[in-house]
């Protein structure tokens, strides 16, 4: 099994949802929350600035923690064949965006950023990630914790 810890910034103003397309090197390209993988001795409350700057470059600053979502994803779901099932723990803040201008994410696998109307977010090719955010950003659960978002149609883990 592989693990990843990993920070996600849910910004949410007017009405739309900040939202990067993600191009992998292989693989189709999706929607998905600005956010990633924690580095090694960094915490998750400054993983998600920096990964707002590097992914969108705007600057942000954290609001509130809104939750923590665990789910395994098993062999058979991943992309690729051969790889191990994969457990994901994501910790979800709000986040504002307080200045900076949205640009794709430089040598990364980020092509560009954008402020997408809410009702809209239905209709994309896009990550479990975005409803997560979304469910928690509208729910704020007491305890924190994610209940089961279903995967199916066009989001994708």
């Amino acid at each position: 099994m592989s693990f990843r810890l990993a920070a996600y910034a849910v910004c949410i103003e007017g009405g739309r949802v900040l939202l990067a397309r993600h191009v992998p090197p292989k693989g189709e390209s999706n929607w998905t929350l600005p956010g990633g993988r924690v580095e090694h001795a960094e915490d998750p409350f400054d993983a998600v600035i920096r990964e707002v700057a590097e992914e969108t470059g705007c600057d942000a600053v954290v609001e509130r923690l809104l939750g923590v979502d665990s789910r395994v994803i098993p062999a058979a779901d991943r992309p690729l064949p051969g790889l191990p099932e994969h457990q994901n723990v994501g910790v979800f803040y709000q986040v504002r965006i307080t200045g900076g201008q949205l640009r794709p994410e430089p040598n990364g696998e980020i092509a560009e950023s954008v402020w997408t109307p809410i009702p809209d977010v239905a209709c994309l090719r896009r990550s479990s990630l975005v409803d997560i955010g979304l469910v928690l950003a509208q729910t704020l659960p007491a305890t924190g914790h994610v209940a089961a978002v279903p995967v199916g149609g066009l989001i994708q883990h």
